[in-house]
């Protein structure tokens, strides 16, 4: 009976191609628009001193001003292909968004880490800017079109394989799996690779609290306080702050005390034994930091709290600004902005962050918050050779069908609308290329701007 409902929804999938084919995903509907425009309209209600330096690390490359430019593509998928099978999307879907980090019971697993864009949306979405991504960063280390072409073909069919195999799968199989370093090495046929992962396993093991205590906080009159180091940390209300003059977050006495409410909201967000675990912490210190590319002016704070023990914890707050997706898609079902990240990442990802959830700031602003550091690793592609490179594509694939076979619930449907040819392979890598290039003149032209002076810019280590 199950294989018979399960080639029904397959069926189903398939059905669709009339209507939309494969083929059809290489193409785009291109529409007039100013990138710059939209940058800066992007801007809007970030840090003003941070938004140079936002500028400075988009303008490293081509990939690195794809990172922070998602809104570009969104609004240019608008009336693209579209099955009409809809789920939760990461929303931002490219290669530096996925890493290793330790589950509640200390395992490693590898997954999507950002969510911050998303949206109920077209799952082609996330692929389609994953690969972009994949063409770009192949860019970056010279390789030939040719080669990016076969990589994202690649990349593309093993998330077609892997959705096809979650599709044969129980929902509660499939709810559970999740893709963890044994996993990874059972799939890797070079020994380099398996000995890659494994040295990988042990760095991300070594990025625990307890190691960045030392690293990022220092000793004041008898009471551990977060290290200033303008502008990727800094207190919000002395002297190094880079908030506007006027922002009531600077003009706080004690930022602790005014943290106070908000952080009793965030608990009221969590299960209970998560919510008895925290009271025996203490907050100690709170402080502005700055992270990744796309989220640079909007407010990230991290946390210092310590137990009976002195043994610390870090949250990181991370403002929850509307979706780039909703100017183009219809509306997520929350009104509160962390929420729909905390529901979003809770649907997607194999398990979640131990301390994630959500509240609103002092000034009204909207956060969720996580672990700043937990076992957490991120890919440094360019320290790849061209085996680990390919390797890393190929999981990223894997990864993203997983997410979308378990936020779904459609892998029959998805997998039957795929196929076993490469048809869809095919028409995404060409997708690809050519977004490449179209994500190449977009650069062109915001570096333009920089040059005549409408976007001010500070370089990363000025």
């Amino acid at each position: 009976m199950a294989d018979i409902s399960r080639k029904y929804r397959q069926s189903i999938g398939k059905a669709i191609r009339d209507q939309v084919p494969r083929s059809s995903h290489t193409n785009w509907v291109r529409r007039e628009r100013d990138p710059v425009a939209l940058i800066e309209a992007s801007s809007e209600g970030r840090v003003p001193a941070l938004i140079p330096l936002r500028y400075g690390r988009m303008q490293a490359s081509p990939f690195a001003f794809f990172r922070g430019t998602s809104l570009l593509q969104a609004f240019d998928l608008q009336g693209s292909p579209d099955t009409g099978l809809a789920t939760q999307i990461c929303g931002d879907c490219h290669l530096m968004n996925f890493g290793v980090y330790a589950t509640p019971e200390r395992n490693l697993v590898f997954d999507i880490n950002d969510f911050d864009e998303t949206h109920p949306g077209p799952w082609e979405w996330d692929i389609k800017r994953l690969a972009v991504s994949a063409v770009l960063a192949a860019r970056e280390r010279g390789l030939s079109d040719k080669r990016a072409h076969e990589l994202v073909r690649m990349l593309v069919q093993t998330y077609r394989i892997r959705m096809a195999s979650y599709a044969r799968m129980s929902e509660l199989e499939l709810w559970c799996e999740k893709i963890g370093f044994d996993a990874l090495k059972r799939s890797a046929d070079d020994p380099e690779i398996a000995a890659w992962l494994d040295q990988n396993a042990a760095k991300a093991r070594k990025r625990t609290h307890d190691r960045l205590l030392p690293k990022i906080t220092t000793e004041v009159d008898g009471t551990l306080k977060l290290v200033d180091n303008p502008p990727v940390i800094f207190h919000l209300n002395n002297e190094h702050s880079l908030l506007p003059d006027d922002d009531a977050m600077r003009q706080a006495a004690d930022m602790l005390d005014i943290m106070q409410p908000s952080y009793a909201q965030y608990l009221n967000t969590l299960q209970d034994d998560r919510r008895l675990l925290l009271s025996r912490y203490r907050m100690v210190d709170i402080a502005f930091k700055v992270v990744g590319v796309g989220s640079v002016g909007t407010r990230c704070l991290v946390i210092l709290l310590m137990d009976e023990h002195d043994q610390p914890l870090f949250l990181q707050l991370k403002e929850a600004r509307e979706s780039v997706l909703a100017s183009v898609l219809p509306p997520a079902p929350y009104p509160h902005q962390g929420q729909r990240v905390v529901s979003g990442q809770r649907l997607m990802q194999a398990t979640s962050d131990f301390f994630l959830g959500w509240l609103v700031g002092p000034t009204g602003r909207h956060f969720y918050v996580r672990q700043l550091r937990d076992m957490k690793l991120s890919a440094r592609l360019e320290t790849y050779n061209a085996e680990m490179f390919e390797s890393y594509l190929g999981t990223c694939g894997w990864t993203l069908a997983r997410a979308h076979a378990k936020a779904s619930g459609l892998s029959a449907e998805i997998a039957g609308y795929l196929g076993s040819s490469d048809t869809f392979d095919q028409a995404i890598a060409d997708y690809a290329l050519a977004y490449a290039d179209q994500t190449e003149a977009d650069y062109a032209l915001f570096k333009q701007a920089i040059t005549d002076g409408r976007l001010p810019v500070q370089l990363p280590d000025e």
